[in-house]
């Protein structure tokens, strides 16, 4: 009978979790390790300061989320502790960068361009073309026009 008992002090429906979590764990270990061998201040420099903003920002977040893990493995509710806001506060950090980031990928309007192509998508009419030919402002003294071409008026 005492062979049938497990020596385990865990149930063994949590055994794949705790697996996983293990993998996760030592996962989690050889990256730190990672950014640990190199000094802080090298990696700093070869960063632009929006990458620096999101390396801070990650390295933040993660240590606080392991925070929260720890506490959860402690039997406290971490949604009453104040780490929760902590997060939040980062979370809106990040949206911030994730908005810069944004911005910055998107498409720059030139405008000199832009109004190039619409002054030569618009369709010119004869008179237009006169003018600019001539060099009149007055669309009646366009030469070669008399004033018997004008159209009556409709009443």
């Amino acid at each position: 009978m005492a062979d049938d008992h497990q020596a385990e002090d865990y149930p063994s429906e949590i055994d794949d979790q705790l697996k996983g979590f293990e993998l996760s764990a030592g996962a989690i270990n050889s990256m730190v390790q990672t950014m640990l061998s190199m000094p802080r201040n090298e990696l700093l420099t070869k960063l632009d300061p929006l990458d620096q903003a999101k390396l801070d920002l990650m390295s933040v977040y993660t240590l606080n989320s392991l925070f929260w893990m720890y506490l959860v493995t402690q039997g406290i509710n971490p949604k009453e502790h104040g780490i929760k806001q902590e997060l939040e506060r980062i979370r809106t950090y990040m949206n911030r960068v994730k908005e810069i980031t944004d911005r910055r990928k998107a498409a720059r309007l030139d405008k000199g361009a832009a109004a190039r192509f619409v002054k030569n998508a618009l369709w010119d009419s004869e008179e237009g073309k006169a003018q600019k030919a001539g060099g009149s402002s007055k669309p009646g003294n366009t030469p070669g026009r008399s004033q018997q071409a004008k159209r009556p008026k409709l009443s």
